[in-house]
């Protein structure tokens, strides 16, 4: 992970002048101080957290995988980590001409956003967002501003609340995998993925980094993600993090949560495990199954919580009743406990 981390600060990400921009920028955010860094990942064990996202965060993994470390950690500790990810869903408000099919248009967090708030009432809240809020397209300054103005208004919401609010910066777009389907620069109107769309969310990152010189607590995704990509690509030139370009395999999933994890303050050296599974089996010294039953765990209370909040995203699934999604979450915390002894 520190390998991860350090190379970044000498690749060359691009010969694109936005590239070169942004990685800049990046590196004069990364070495700011965050002022909202009293939030440490022990508070992960103390207090009711939510995590809010896309479908790369309804996906689930890096969400069970950090508590499966925290359950490894606090074994004693009751932990309340709810996974609030709504697939296509934007921090933005936007949404590109013909999505899915014509379907629906993307999503809207702040649609849901007071109604999340409010019952699930959670004291820090994480959210990442970014890969859908610039629609696959070329930069735009108006989409830029779409996209601040949205994570603002997040952030500022999240806090009245009462809550700490945490960012991510999103993850890498990967052209490599889907070159055939992937258009280039310079196009009236786009159909399918921008190749260079990456260096949008270089800019995106960039901004949320700087953004730590007003307070904002932002962990940093996109850089070390990106850095490490590159790096697996001198011995293995095919190598992805996300096979369709977007959403990331297992390997990425844990290096999220290993970069969310240090990026609160957690002192382990995460580089030592090749995934969550060996971090238990590490532990432990056995194999179990406590990470697959954390993930079905989280999947039936997210369904839950997601019916139960109310949504505009067509097609999802519906879930158990609150109550009995709560008895069930039970049930399930205690084999999981079990299976951790």
């Amino acid at each position: 992970m520190k390998t991860y981390k350090n190379s970044y600060e000498s690749l060359q990400i691009g010969e694109a002048i936005l590239a070169k921009i942004t990685l800049t920028l990046c590196l004069l955010g990364s070495a700011i101080a965050s002022k909202a860094g009293e939030v440490q990942w022990s508070d992960l064990t103390e207090k009711r957290v939510i995590v809010v996202g896309d479908s790369i965060t309804y996906g689930g993994q890096y969400v069970a995988y950090l508590e499966a470390y925290l359950q490894l950690k606090f074994p004693d500790q009751g932990l309340e980590i709810l996974n609030l990810g709504l697939p296509s869903e934007t921090v933005s408000g936007l949404s590109e001409e013909g999505h899915a099919g014509g379907n629906f248009p993307r999503p809207d967090l702040h649609e849901r956003l007071d109604r999340t708030l409010e019952q699930t009432k959670p004291e820090i809240v994480l959210a990442f967002y970014g890969m859908n809020c610039g629609i696959y397209h070329p930069y735009r300054i108006d989409r830029f501003e779409a996209f601040k103005v949205g994570m603002r208004r997040l952030r500022d919401r999240v806090r009245a609340s009462g809550a700490e609010m945490i960012h991510l910066t999103p993850p890498v777009f990967d052209p490599l995998p889907i070159a055939k389907r992937t258009l280039p620069a310079g196009l009236k109107s786009y159909s399918g993925p921008y190749a260079g769309y990456d260096e949008v969310l270089n800019l995106y990152a960039a901004w949320l980094i700087a953004m730590r010189s007003e307070g904002w607590n932002v962990i940093d995704i996109h850089g070390p993600m990106k850095a490490a990509l590159l790096l697996r690509r001198q011995s293995d030139p095919m190598f992805h993090f996300a096979g369709d370009g977007v959403h990331m395999n297992a390997e990425a999933h844990w290096l999220t949560a290993q970069l969310i994890m240090e990026g609160l303050g957690a002192s382990d050296d995460f580089s030592a495990w090749s995934s969550a599974e060996a971090m238990v089996t590490s532990f432990l010294g056995k194999e179990t199954e406590c990470v697959s039953l954390i993930k079905s765990k989280q999947r039936m209370l997210c369904d839950t919580w997601l019916t139960h909040i109310g949504h505009l995203r067509p097609g999802m699934a519906k879930g158990l009743t609150l109550d009995a999604a709560k008895t069930k979450s039970i049930e399930m915390d205690s084999q999981i406990e079990s299976l951790l002894k």
